[in-house]
Protein backbone atom coordinates (compact mmCIF):
# COMPACT_ATOMS: atom_id res chain seq x y z
CA UNK A 1 0.00 0.00 0.00
CA UNK A 2 2.76 2.36 1.26
CA UNK A 3 4.27 1.79 -2.73
CA UNK A 4 1.02 2.45 -4.59
CA UNK A 5 0.24 6.02 -2.23
CA UNK A 6 4.56 6.69 -2.84
CA UNK A 7 3.82 5.99 -6.34
CA UNK A 8 0.19 7.93 -7.11
CA UNK A 9 2.01 10.97 -5.35
CA UNK A 10 5.29 10.91 -7.14
CA UNK A 11 3.44 9.99 -10.54
CA UNK A 12 1.00 12.83 -9.53
CA UNK A 13 3.88 15.39 -8.94
CA UNK A 14 6.02 15.12 -11.89
CA UNK A 15 3.29 14.93 -14.15
CA UNK A 16 1.50 18.41 -12.91
CA UNK A 17 4.51 20.10 -12.39
CA UNK A 18 5.07 19.83 -16.25
CA UNK A 19 1.69 20.84 -16.98
CA UNK A 20 1.43 23.06 -14.91
CA UNK A 21 4.39 24.70 -16.63
CA UNK A 22 2.74 24.80 -19.98
CA UNK A 23 -0.47 26.09 -18.32
CA UNK A 24 0.97 28.72 -16.95
CA UNK A 25 3.04 29.92 -20.28
CA UNK A 26 -0.13 29.66 -22.47
CA UNK A 27 -1.67 32.17 -20.08
CA UNK A 28 1.23 34.33 -19.63
CA UNK A 29 0.59 34.68 -23.50
CA UNK A 30 -2.71 35.09 -23.63
CA UNK A 31 -3.76 31.79 -25.25
CA UNK A 32 -7.04 30.14 -24.73
CA UNK A 33 -6.14 26.79 -22.09
CA UNK A 34 -9.52 24.73 -22.44
CA UNK A 35 -8.43 22.05 -20.09
CA UNK A 36 -5.07 21.09 -17.74
CA UNK A 37 -5.82 17.41 -17.09
CA UNK A 38 -3.82 14.70 -14.75
CA UNK A 39 -4.01 11.35 -16.36
CA UNK A 40 -5.68 10.16 -20.13
CA UNK A 41 -9.71 8.48 -20.62
CA UNK A 42 -12.62 9.24 -18.51
CA UNK A 43 -12.96 11.68 -16.36
CA UNK A 44 -13.47 11.14 -12.51
CA UNK A 45 -12.78 14.57 -11.12
CA UNK A 46 -13.51 18.15 -12.55
CA UNK A 47 -14.43 21.96 -12.10
CA UNK A 48 -13.92 24.95 -14.44
CA UNK A 49 -11.64 28.23 -12.87
CA UNK A 50 -10.70 31.08 -14.89
CA UNK A 51 -11.71 29.78 -18.95
CA UNK A 52 -9.73 26.15 -17.45
CA UNK A 53 -11.68 22.64 -17.38
CA UNK A 54 -9.27 21.59 -14.92
CA UNK A 55 -9.33 17.31 -14.52
CA UNK A 56 -8.14 13.97 -13.31
CA UNK A 57 -8.71 11.39 -15.95
CA UNK A 58 -9.12 7.51 -15.20
CA UNK A 59 -5.42 6.44 -17.00
CA UNK A 60 -2.04 7.66 -14.89
CA UNK A 61 -0.16 7.60 -17.61
CA UNK A 62 0.40 11.22 -18.54
CA UNK A 63 -1.08 14.33 -18.60
CA UNK A 64 -1.75 17.63 -21.04
CA UNK A 65 -2.81 21.31 -21.37
CA UNK A 66 -5.26 21.64 -24.34
CA UNK A 67 -5.00 24.89 -25.69
CA UNK A 68 -7.46 26.22 -27.96
CA UNK A 69 -6.08 26.35 -32.12
CA UNK A 70 -5.79 22.57 -31.45
CA UNK A 71 -9.62 21.80 -30.72
CA UNK A 72 -11.02 19.09 -33.31
CA UNK A 73 -14.89 19.60 -31.20
CA UNK A 74 -14.57 22.98 -32.08
CA UNK A 75 -18.15 23.74 -34.76
CA UNK A 76 -17.13 25.22 -38.45
CA UNK A 77 -20.47 27.56 -39.34
CA UNK A 78 -21.43 26.75 -42.70
CA UNK A 79 -23.20 28.71 -45.31
CA UNK A 80 -27.12 27.43 -44.70
CA UNK A 81 -26.80 25.94 -41.32
CA UNK A 82 -29.24 26.98 -38.96
CA UNK A 83 -27.98 28.16 -35.52
CA UNK A 84 -29.58 30.32 -32.26
CA UNK A 85 -27.96 33.37 -30.60
CA UNK A 86 -27.98 34.44 -27.51
CA UNK A 87 -27.29 37.81 -26.84
CA UNK A 88 -25.79 39.89 -23.73
CA UNK A 89 -26.29 43.15 -22.11
CA UNK A 90 -24.18 45.00 -24.77
CA UNK A 91 -26.14 43.76 -27.62
CA UNK A 92 -23.41 41.06 -28.55
CA UNK A 93 -23.58 37.24 -29.76
CA UNK A 94 -22.60 35.77 -25.96
CA UNK A 95 -23.98 31.86 -27.21
CA UNK A 96 -23.81 30.13 -30.21
CA UNK A 97 -26.74 27.30 -30.26
CA UNK A 98 -25.93 24.45 -32.70
CA UNK A 99 -28.33 21.97 -31.99
CA UNK A 100 -31.41 21.04 -29.80
CA UNK A 101 -32.68 25.00 -30.53
CA UNK A 102 -36.21 24.08 -28.96
CA UNK A 103 -34.44 24.20 -25.43
CA UNK A 104 -33.00 27.19 -25.67
CA UNK A 105 -36.88 29.70 -26.40
CA UNK A 106 -35.00 32.81 -26.30
CA UNK A 107 -32.44 32.42 -28.85
CA UNK A 108 -32.88 33.80 -32.24
CA UNK A 109 -32.69 31.15 -34.86
CA UNK A 110 -31.22 32.26 -38.28
CA UNK A 111 -29.58 30.74 -41.21
CA UNK A 112 -25.63 31.50 -41.75
CA UNK A 113 -24.39 32.64 -44.81
CA UNK A 114 -20.93 33.90 -43.16
CA UNK A 115 -19.16 33.55 -40.35
CA UNK A 116 -15.87 34.77 -39.05
CA UNK A 117 -14.81 33.55 -35.13
CA UNK A 118 -11.23 34.13 -35.94
CA UNK A 119 -10.42 37.76 -36.95
CA UNK A 120 -13.52 39.68 -37.17
CA UNK A 121 -16.20 38.08 -34.84
CA UNK A 122 -19.27 38.82 -36.58
CA UNK A 123 -22.02 36.23 -37.99
CA UNK A 124 -23.64 37.20 -40.93
CA UNK A 125 -27.06 35.39 -41.93
CA UNK A 126 -30.95 35.50 -42.20
CA UNK A 127 -34.02 35.20 -39.65
CA UNK A 128 -35.54 32.11 -40.87
CA UNK A 129 -38.75 33.48 -39.67
CA UNK A 130 -37.96 36.74 -41.92
CA UNK A 131 -35.71 35.87 -44.49
CA UNK A 132 -35.94 39.16 -46.25
CA UNK A 133 -33.13 41.16 -44.80
CA UNK A 134 -29.15 39.80 -44.63
CA UNK A 135 -28.16 40.62 -40.53
CA UNK A 136 -24.95 40.99 -39.84
CA UNK A 137 -23.62 39.85 -35.47
CA UNK A 138 -21.36 41.30 -33.57
CA UNK A 139 -20.06 38.30 -31.10
CA UNK A 140 -18.29 38.67 -27.85
CA UNK A 141 -14.50 37.92 -27.64
CA UNK A 142 -15.74 35.11 -25.08
CA UNK A 143 -18.93 34.03 -26.62
CA UNK A 144 -19.88 29.80 -26.04
CA UNK A 145 -21.02 27.37 -28.81
CA UNK A 146 -23.35 25.12 -26.90
CA UNK A 147 -23.62 21.87 -28.58
CA UNK A 148 -25.33 18.85 -26.94
CA UNK A 149 -25.82 21.53 -24.18
CA UNK A 150 -22.41 21.41 -23.47
CA UNK A 151 -20.26 24.84 -24.11
CA UNK A 152 -16.84 25.26 -25.31
CA UNK A 153 -15.83 28.48 -25.34
CA UNK A 154 -14.43 30.36 -28.64
CA UNK A 155 -11.22 31.25 -29.29
CA UNK A 156 -9.97 34.86 -31.36
CA UNK A 157 -7.11 34.28 -33.65
CA UNK A 158 -5.13 36.00 -31.47
CA UNK A 159 -6.11 33.53 -28.53
CA UNK A 160 -5.30 30.38 -30.35
CA UNK A 161 -1.81 28.68 -30.16
CA UNK A 162 -0.89 29.56 -33.87
CA UNK A 163 -2.25 33.28 -33.63
CA UNK A 164 1.07 33.54 -31.06
CA UNK A 165 4.47 34.41 -32.07
CA UNK A 166 7.53 31.75 -32.32
CA UNK A 167 8.94 32.88 -29.31
CA UNK A 168 5.67 32.67 -27.27
CA UNK A 169 5.01 29.43 -28.61
CA UNK A 170 8.45 27.78 -28.21
CA UNK A 171 8.46 29.62 -24.59
CA UNK A 172 5.27 27.56 -23.79
CA UNK A 173 6.44 24.55 -25.36
CA UNK A 174 9.61 24.36 -23.45
CA UNK A 175 8.25 25.40 -20.13
CA UNK A 176 7.19 21.61 -19.15
CA UNK A 177 10.38 20.25 -18.85
CA UNK A 178 11.81 23.47 -17.56
CA UNK A 179 9.47 22.90 -14.81
CA UNK A 180 11.06 19.00 -14.72
CA UNK A 181 14.65 20.72 -14.20
CA UNK A 182 13.48 23.52 -11.53
CA UNK A 183 11.51 20.51 -9.78
CA UNK A 184 14.81 17.91 -9.64
CA UNK A 185 16.62 21.54 -8.20
CA UNK A 186 14.32 21.99 -5.72
CA UNK A 187 13.86 18.53 -4.15
CA UNK A 188 17.74 18.00 -4.06
CA UNK A 189 17.93 21.28 -2.26
CA UNK A 190 15.02 19.97 0.29
CA UNK A 191 17.45 16.53 0.77
CA UNK A 192 20.27 19.53 1.46
CA UNK A 193 18.54 20.97 4.03
CA UNK A 194 16.99 17.76 5.69
CA UNK A 195 20.15 15.26 5.48
CA UNK A 196 22.83 17.52 4.43
CA UNK A 197 25.06 18.18 1.61
CA UNK A 198 27.38 15.08 0.55
CA UNK A 199 30.97 15.50 2.53
CA UNK A 200 33.83 16.49 -0.52
CA UNK A 201 35.97 14.42 1.65
CA UNK A 202 36.21 10.30 1.40
CA UNK A 203 33.95 10.26 4.73
CA UNK A 204 31.77 7.26 5.25
CA UNK A 205 28.22 7.63 6.74
CA UNK A 206 27.34 3.76 6.89
CA UNK A 207 28.90 0.45 6.30
CA UNK A 208 26.54 -1.96 3.96
CA UNK A 209 25.97 -5.44 5.94
CA UNK A 210 27.68 -8.72 4.22
CA UNK A 211 29.31 -6.16 2.25
CA UNK A 212 33.59 -6.00 1.70
CA UNK A 213 33.93 -3.29 3.67
CA UNK A 214 32.16 -4.29 6.76
CA UNK A 215 34.41 -7.26 6.14
CA UNK A 216 37.69 -5.64 5.88
CA UNK A 217 36.53 -3.66 9.46
CA UNK A 218 35.60 -0.19 8.15
CA UNK A 219 33.36 1.83 10.38
CA UNK A 220 31.01 4.44 9.74
CA UNK A 221 32.81 7.52 10.92
CA UNK A 222 35.71 6.52 9.42
CA UNK A 223 37.91 9.21 6.95
CA UNK A 224 40.12 7.47 4.43
CA UNK A 225 43.02 9.23 3.68
CA UNK A 226 45.04 7.25 1.44
CA UNK A 227 44.74 4.27 -0.92
CA UNK A 228 48.04 1.99 -1.30
CA UNK A 229 50.58 5.22 -2.27
CA UNK A 230 47.65 7.36 -3.58
CA UNK A 231 46.79 10.50 -1.13
CA UNK A 232 42.65 10.59 -1.12
CA UNK A 233 41.33 14.34 -0.84
CA UNK A 234 37.57 13.70 -2.12
CA UNK A 235 35.17 11.63 -2.21
CA UNK A 236 35.78 10.91 -5.85
CA UNK A 237 38.93 9.93 -5.94
CA UNK A 238 37.94 7.21 -3.45
CA UNK A 239 35.25 6.30 -5.52
CA UNK A 240 37.45 6.21 -9.11
CA UNK A 241 40.04 4.26 -7.18
CA UNK A 242 37.25 1.43 -6.24
CA UNK A 243 35.87 1.49 -9.21
CA UNK A 244 39.22 0.82 -10.93
CA UNK A 245 40.09 -1.96 -8.91
CA UNK A 246 37.57 -4.81 -9.67
CA UNK A 247 38.35 -8.12 -7.38
CA UNK A 248 42.18 -6.30 -6.61
CA UNK A 249 43.36 -6.14 -3.25
CA UNK A 250 43.85 -2.55 -2.11
CA UNK A 251 45.40 -1.45 1.08
CA UNK A 252 42.97 1.71 3.03
CA UNK A 253 44.75 4.12 5.42
CA UNK A 254 41.72 5.48 7.57
CA UNK A 255 41.24 7.88 10.11
CA UNK A 256 39.35 7.12 13.19
CA UNK A 257 39.44 8.72 16.78
CA UNK A 258 42.68 10.91 16.14
CA UNK A 259 43.97 7.46 14.83
CA UNK A 260 45.25 5.81 11.45
CA UNK A 261 43.85 2.49 10.86
CA UNK A 262 45.05 0.12 7.99
CA UNK A 263 42.34 -2.28 6.12
CA UNK A 264 42.82 -4.15 3.40
CA UNK A 265 39.49 -4.53 1.42
CA UNK A 266 38.92 -6.49 -2.24
CA UNK A 267 36.06 -5.02 -3.89
CA UNK A 268 33.08 -6.71 -5.09
CA UNK A 269 33.27 -6.38 -9.31
CA UNK A 270 29.78 -5.56 -10.46
CA UNK A 271 28.49 -5.44 -13.68
CA UNK A 272 26.91 -2.04 -15.25
CA UNK A 273 26.44 -2.56 -18.53
CA UNK A 274 27.13 -5.22 -20.59
CA UNK A 275 31.13 -5.55 -20.46
CA UNK A 276 31.42 -3.00 -17.92
CA UNK A 277 32.92 -3.94 -14.60
CA UNK A 278 33.21 -1.75 -11.87
CA UNK A 279 33.97 -2.32 -8.25
CA UNK A 280 32.09 -1.40 -5.08
CA UNK A 281 33.07 -1.84 -1.22
CA UNK A 282 29.73 -1.21 -0.08
CA UNK A 283 29.84 1.85 1.69
CA UNK A 284 27.42 5.30 1.92
CA UNK A 285 28.86 8.49 1.66
CA UNK A 286 29.07 11.25 4.63
CA UNK A 287 27.22 13.88 4.57
CA UNK A 288 27.35 17.41 6.37
CA UNK A 289 25.11 20.02 7.35
CA UNK A 290 25.93 23.74 5.02
CA UNK A 291 23.02 26.34 3.85
CA UNK A 292 25.53 27.98 0.99
CA UNK A 293 26.24 24.51 -0.18
CA UNK A 294 22.79 23.02 -0.19
CA UNK A 295 21.64 25.59 -3.13
CA UNK A 296 24.96 24.59 -4.68
CA UNK A 297 24.43 21.09 -4.26
CA UNK A 298 20.74 21.15 -5.80
CA UNK A 299 22.21 22.73 -8.98
CA UNK A 300 25.31 21.07 -9.26
CA UNK A 301 23.26 17.47 -8.42
CA UNK A 302 20.58 18.38 -10.89
CA UNK A 303 23.61 18.96 -13.68
CA UNK A 304 25.19 15.73 -12.78
CA UNK A 305 22.13 13.85 -12.80
CA UNK A 306 21.33 15.46 -16.63
CA UNK A 307 24.99 14.68 -17.95
CA UNK A 308 24.54 10.55 -16.44
CA UNK A 309 21.36 10.57 -18.17
CA UNK A 310 22.11 12.04 -21.53
CA UNK A 311 25.23 9.86 -21.60
CA UNK A 312 22.62 6.74 -21.13
CA UNK A 313 20.67 7.94 -23.78
CA UNK A 314 23.80 8.63 -26.27
CA UNK A 315 24.48 4.70 -25.52
CA UNK A 316 21.22 4.03 -26.46
CA UNK A 317 21.04 5.74 -29.76
CA UNK A 318 24.23 4.01 -30.43
CA UNK A 319 23.24 0.47 -29.58
CA UNK A 320 25.92 0.28 -26.77
CA UNK A 321 23.03 -0.09 -24.50
CA UNK A 322 20.04 -2.64 -25.60
CA UNK A 323 16.06 -1.44 -25.65
CA UNK A 324 15.83 -3.73 -22.90
CA UNK A 325 17.15 -1.70 -20.21
CA UNK A 326 14.41 1.04 -21.04
CA UNK A 327 12.01 0.70 -18.43
CA UNK A 328 7.72 1.65 -18.86
CA UNK A 329 5.45 2.48 -15.83
CA UNK A 330 5.24 -1.27 -14.94
CA UNK A 331 9.66 -1.07 -14.46
CA UNK A 332 9.02 1.90 -13.07
CA UNK A 333 6.60 1.16 -10.69
CA UNK A 334 8.53 -1.40 -9.70
CA UNK A 335 11.82 -0.38 -8.51
CA UNK A 336 9.66 2.59 -6.86
CA UNK A 337 8.91 -0.22 -4.71
CA UNK A 338 12.10 -0.93 -4.06
CA UNK A 339 12.96 2.58 -3.56
CA UNK A 340 10.58 2.98 -1.25
CA UNK A 341 11.89 0.36 1.69
CA UNK A 342 15.04 1.81 0.96
CA UNK A 343 14.22 5.01 2.89
CA UNK A 344 12.83 8.67 2.22
CA UNK A 345 16.02 10.68 1.54
CA UNK A 346 16.34 7.98 -1.60
CA UNK A 347 12.40 7.86 -2.69
CA UNK A 348 13.26 11.82 -2.87
CA UNK A 349 16.79 11.40 -4.98
CA UNK A 350 14.35 8.53 -7.50
CA UNK A 351 11.69 11.13 -7.77
CA UNK A 352 14.15 13.99 -8.98
CA UNK A 353 16.08 11.79 -11.12
CA UNK A 354 12.76 11.06 -13.13
CA UNK A 355 11.69 14.50 -13.00
CA UNK A 356 14.77 15.34 -14.66
CA UNK A 357 13.91 12.36 -17.07
CA UNK A 358 10.98 13.35 -17.96
CA UNK A 359 12.15 16.86 -19.08
CA UNK A 360 15.19 15.40 -21.10
CA UNK A 361 12.58 12.62 -22.94
CA UNK A 362 10.36 15.65 -23.88
CA UNK A 363 13.09 17.43 -25.21
CA UNK A 364 14.29 15.22 -27.76
CA UNK A 365 13.05 16.45 -31.42
CA UNK A 366 10.47 13.56 -31.72
CA UNK A 367 7.16 13.98 -33.04
CA UNK A 368 4.31 14.49 -30.61
CA UNK A 369 6.55 15.45 -27.91
CA UNK A 370 7.47 18.83 -26.62
CA UNK A 371 10.86 18.84 -28.55
CA UNK A 372 9.30 17.70 -32.24
CA UNK A 373 6.19 20.42 -31.60
CA UNK A 374 9.33 23.02 -31.07
CA UNK A 375 11.63 21.63 -33.42
CA UNK A 376 8.32 22.92 -36.17
CA UNK A 377 8.21 26.17 -34.10
CA UNK A 378 12.59 26.73 -35.28
CA UNK A 379 11.44 25.29 -38.51
CA UNK A 380 9.08 28.36 -39.17
CA UNK A 381 11.34 30.82 -37.16
CA UNK A 382 13.99 30.22 -39.90
CA UNK A 383 11.51 29.79 -43.44
CA UNK A 384 9.55 32.79 -42.09
CA UNK A 385 6.09 31.00 -42.23
CA UNK A 386 4.46 27.70 -40.68
CA UNK A 387 4.69 24.37 -41.81
CA UNK A 388 1.14 23.10 -43.41
CA UNK A 389 -0.54 22.10 -40.34
CA UNK A 390 -1.97 19.02 -41.76
CA UNK A 391 1.45 17.93 -42.89
CA UNK A 392 2.40 18.38 -39.22
CA UNK A 393 -0.31 16.64 -37.84
CA UNK A 394 0.32 13.45 -39.77
CA UNK A 395 3.81 13.86 -38.81
CA UNK A 396 3.12 14.56 -35.06
CA UNK A 397 0.31 11.31 -35.21
CA UNK A 398 2.79 8.85 -36.73
CA UNK A 399 5.26 9.85 -33.98
CA UNK A 400 2.22 9.41 -31.45
CA UNK A 401 2.04 5.83 -33.09
CA UNK A 402 5.21 5.08 -32.74
CA UNK A 403 5.61 6.15 -29.25
CA UNK A 404 2.83 4.12 -27.81
CA UNK A 405 4.21 0.83 -29.78
CA UNK A 406 7.55 1.46 -27.93
CA UNK A 407 5.70 1.94 -24.72
CA UNK A 408 4.00 -1.65 -25.42
CA UNK A 409 7.33 -3.00 -26.19
CA UNK A 410 8.74 -1.31 -23.25
CA UNK A 411 5.90 -2.45 -21.12
CA UNK A 412 6.31 -5.71 -22.07
CA UNK A 413 9.49 -6.12 -21.20
CA UNK A 414 8.92 -4.97 -17.90
CA UNK A 415 6.43 -7.58 -17.49
CA UNK A 416 8.22 -10.33 -18.41
CA UNK A 417 11.10 -8.95 -15.74
CA UNK A 418 8.99 -9.14 -13.11
CA UNK A 419 8.42 -12.98 -13.89
CA UNK A 420 11.89 -13.57 -14.35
Amino acid sequence: MYTVIAFICMFGLLVFVHEFGHLIFAKRAGMLAREFAIGFGPKIFSFIKSETLYTIRLLPIGGYVRVAGEDPEIIELRPGHHIGLEFNQQGKVNKIIVNNKSKHPNARVIEVERADLDHELVIEGYDVNEHDEKLTFAVDRKAFFIMDEMETQIAPFDRQFAGKTPGQRAMQLFAGPMMNFLLAIVIFIIIGIIYGTPSEQAFIADVQSNSPAEEAGFEAGDLIIQIDDTPIETWEDFTNIVRDHPDQELTMMVERNDDIVSLAVTPHAEEVVEGETIGQIGVYQGFEKSFTKTFKYGFMQTYETTKAILTSLMMLVTGQVSIDMLAGPVGIYDFTDQVVQTGFMNFLMWTAMLSINLGIINLIPLPALDGGRLLFVVIEAIRGKPVDPQKEGIVHFIGFALLMLLMIVVTWNDIQRLFL
